[in-house]
């Protein structure tokens, strides 16, 4: 379960009463697109339904059962959802945009590239600097993902700006290479693995080319410094580091 802070009241009228539920706002808003499939026990503040939750006041039993033929609250919650309306305060509605806002700006960061410098990455400060010069405003009521169209369209004519992947070979020396490439195959997508004969491991990983910096940090951080790395493209090596 959330807690009450993080919670929002989703709220419908039926049947002549008034039922109340508290849930997470984007699992509200999953369930109400029909895309939530996850544990609903995880996403609600409390296991029932309310006539007033801020009050703790709750409907009769013969109303639940009127509007919804069940008294099951695990029944009844998404059906409120489904059917009536979400209900956000002023405050919970910045903190939501707020949220939102960061995690945007953490999206496009691990997902762009600057193409104008050699694919390096765009920094964080760079791309929240950018969305402000642009006016962009985070929709708090809507999944991130259907909004970086929207802002990268805004954001290319303020800075050089391209989503993009790339592939990297590893290779990790026998002394490290038994804890490290555990840690390091769960990073990206693994195209490719191999076991040398002198214990070393290769590895063949494709992730975000926002996140390169994070990955040659970790591959150096694992081993000490002492990987070799190099970035794939079209099977052609394109640049050794």
């Amino acid at each position: 379960m959330i807690s009450l802070d993080e919670a929002v009241t989703a709220r419908l009228e039926s049947h002549g009463a008034r039922f109340e539920v508290l849930i997470d706002p984007d699992a509200a808003l999953a369930i109400k697109r029909g895309e939530f499939d996850d544990d609903l026990e995880e996403v609600i503040a409390a296991e029932d339904v309310f006539e007033d939750a801020s009050r703790g006041d709750r409907p009769a039993e013969s109303d639940l059962e009127d509007a919804f033929g069940t008294t099951d609250p695990l029944e009844i919650i998404p059906e409120v959802i489904k059917r009536g309306e979400i209900q956000i305060t002023a405050e919970q509605r910045r903190e939501m945009q707020e949220q939102k806002h960061r995690q945007l700006i953490d999206h496009i960061t691990r997902n762009a590239v600057n193409p104008q410098m050699d694919d390096a990455p765009h920094p964080p400060d760079r791309i929240e600097s950018a969305l402000e010069e642009a006016g962009f405003q985070v929709d708090p009521m809507t999944p991130v993902e259907e909004q970086v169209d929207e802002a990268l369209d805004l954001l290319r004519p303020i800075i050089p700006i391209r989503f993009d992947e790339m592939t990297v070979a590893v290779q990790i020396p026998p002394e490290s290479a038994g804890s490290a490439q555990a840690r390091v195959r769960q990073f990206g997508n693994l195209e490719e693995e191999e076991w040398q004969g002198d214990g070393s491991w290769i590895g063949v990983l494709t992730f975000p080319a926002g996140m390169q910096t994070e990955f040659y940090d970790l591959v150096n951080e694992l081993t000490g410094g002492e990987a070799e790395t190099r970035v794939v493209r079209d099977e052609e090596e394109i640049t050794t580091r």
